[in-house]
């Protein structure tokens, strides 16, 4: 989801499938747009808040300053249907493993390395995410060193600090990302499209796959409710946000957000009915 651009469940022989999650669903918010835009402002206005904001300062590539962050800590300061804090998420592209790790660990620095040694942000999004293992598991690699690279940077800023790291193929992930001891993300975005998309044929029936089971709800990797989120845009309107997050708890997600803006950058506005709308009917899911 780059700054302005963007079946019947097959659970197979030996997969197992563990107990659903045990948070209800919660609503997380891509926000690409500059500090102080209306769509932030919009945010730090809702109750009960968003339980996670992704801040996107050109894609990752220019400096977290002072604007940035005070735009974060304003965010983080705001109450969750759960009673916590919002988590606040520093956008990073990937390409789809391709992009040089040097490069990408020096965008996770503009986030995390702040010249005031303090953290403004809980972690990284990672977009432009390769949905597929690569050679050798080549790029469920390249992911795993960047999620451990995050966790050894914010463990020496603050060791009390849990980071959370997100992965974003916009579509179901092969479950190599998701193993035991291997596991590149806390959470993964594996549905990334339109309204249409999502109630249609753009589903592709389960958040993980592997060649043998194909698709199936990853309920077996997600203890904690919180390893799927669910990104839909062009919902016509409220109806239809509302259900929206009901197929999206259904279907496993445990953050989503559904808004009436629409391509060519989808996150650059609050949707028509207000955070406030979503983040209310979502605490009453699940």
């Amino acid at each position: 989801m780059a700054l302005l651009a963007g079946a019947a469940l097959a659970a197979g022989a030996g997969v197992p499938q563990a107990c659903a999650g045990t948070r209800g669903l919660e609503i997380a918010v891509p926000a690409y747009v500059y500090p102080g835009d209306p769509m932030v402002t919009g945010l730090q206005g809702a109750s009960p808040a968003a339980s996670v904001v992704v801040l996107n300062p050109n894609n990752g590539d220019n400096p977290f300053d002072a604007s940035w962050q005070a735009q974060a800590d304003a965010l983080r300061a705001r109450t969750t249907a759960t009673g916590g804090h919002t988590k606040v998420l520093g956008y990073v592209h990937t390409e789809w493993a391709g992009r040089p790790l040097a490069a990408v660990k020096a965008s996770v620095d503009n986030y995390l390395k702040t010249a005031d040694g303090k953290l403004h942000v809980d972690g990284i999004f990672f977009d432009t995410v390769s949905r597929d293992c690569g050679t050798g598991n080549s790029a469920r690699d390249y992911y795993l060193a960047l999620r451990q690279y995050v966790q050894q940077t914010v463990a020496a800023i603050d060791p009390a600090a849990e980071e959370l790291v997100v992965d974003n193929p916009g579509t179901a992930i092969a479950d190599c990302f998701l193993e035991p001891g291997h596991r590149t993300a806390d959470t993964f975005v594996t549905f990334e499209n339109t309204y249409a998309a999502y109630t249609g044929s753009g589903w592709l029936g389960g958040n993980v796959f592997n060649s043998t089971a194909g698709y199936y709800s990853g309920a077996s990797f997600d203890p904690s409710g919180t390893a799927f989120w669910h990104l839909i845009h062009a919902v016509p309107d409220a109806p239809a946000m509302r259900s929206a997050l009901d197929t999206a708890y259904g279907r496993g997600a445990g953050y989503v957000y559904a808004t009436d803006d629409t391509l060519a950058n989808p996150w650059d506005a609050a949707p028509g009915w207000g955070f406030a709308a979503e983040t209310g009917y979502a605490a009453t899911v699940g």
